[in-house]
């Protein structure tokens, strides 16, 4: 998916990204990554995902070339602090702490999806509709940090806390939801949309932010003042204009992920 080179966006760049003509992107995805964010072909070498893809759509319109480097998630930030990467490209939350040594331009909602098996008549849209219900998530997670809010709120309300459940592999949590021994897995609604589209057996009841209780937004990570924010959220700003955005989100599920606009550096996940 490509869209085209705006020149007075392109202008914006500084000089000596412009001249080099390419964008150089990390990518967390290394070892396999997780569809539909970014993962590998079935050649065993190429990355692909909605990641890859908004930032071959935002090279396009800055007239650069999009030069994917994959990685781990912890030596992404150190190829940001680094200069080895330009920007990341990875799902990465903005967060008030992150934003104090780097500058983001928003591209996707941030989402956690609650899970069930098809059918299953449950709807979540807050805390009470978890009350008595058992509800699997990853140890250490924010969606863990989540229920055991909800939970509180529950109690404090005088209804029965959730039973949350712990599981190492996404295997054994589908297995779980299948036989009845959990009710919901709240994960994160990329992943989820993914399972939901490829394997039929489950459904999306309800999401929550993935900054709760503040909006979650993913941003194209860049580092402090290095010059290349505004010219990034206006190239998304373009795509998100001439339509090239929405045909990305929409091939890899994620529409209800869409942002109208691309914005820099707005409020993120509080400090704790």
């Amino acid at each position: 998916m490509a869209s085209s080179k705006v020149d007075a966006i392109a202008a914006e760049l500084p000089a000596g990204v412009r001249e080099s003509g390419k964008l150089v992107v990390g990518n967390g995805s290394a070892g396999g990554g997780q569809p539909p964010l970014g993962f590998t072909a079935d050649d065993n070498k190429t990355p692909i995902g909605v990641e890859i893809d908004i930032a071959y759509l935002v090279a396009s319109v800055l007239g650069l070339k999009a030069e994917i480097q994959t990685t781990s998630w912890e030596n992404l930030f150190l190829g940001l602090d680094s200069g080895k990467y330009q920007v990341g490209i990875s799902n990465i939350g903005v967060s008030e702490l992150r934003k104090e040594k780097y500058d983001f331009a928003t591209y996707r909602l941030g989402l956690h999806a609650f899970e069930a098996k098809q059918g299953s008549g449950l709807k979540v849209t807050g805390p009470a509709d978890l009350a008595g219900k058992s509800v699997a998530v990853g140890s250490g997670t924010l969606q863990e940090a989540i229920l055991v809010d909800w939970n509180k709120q529950n109690v404090a309300a005088g209804r029965k806390p959730a039973s949350i459940k712990y599981y190492q592999q996404s295997a054994d949590i589908y297995l779980a939801l299948q036989s009845g021994r959990i009710d919901l897995y709240l994960g994160p609604n990329p992943n989820a949309s993914y399972h939901v589209a490829t394997r039929h057996q489950t459904e999306i009841v309800g999401t929550v932010s993935s900054s709760y209780p503040v909006q979650g937004l993913v941003g194209i990570t860049t580092k402090k003042d290095n010059g290349l924010v505004k010219p990034l959220a206006d190239a998304l700003n373009a795509a998100i204009a001439d339509g090239s955005y929405a045909k990305v989100l929409a091939q890899w599920g994620l529409p209800a992920e869409a942002v109208p606009k691309s914005l820099i550096n707005p409020p993120g996940l509080p400090k704790k």
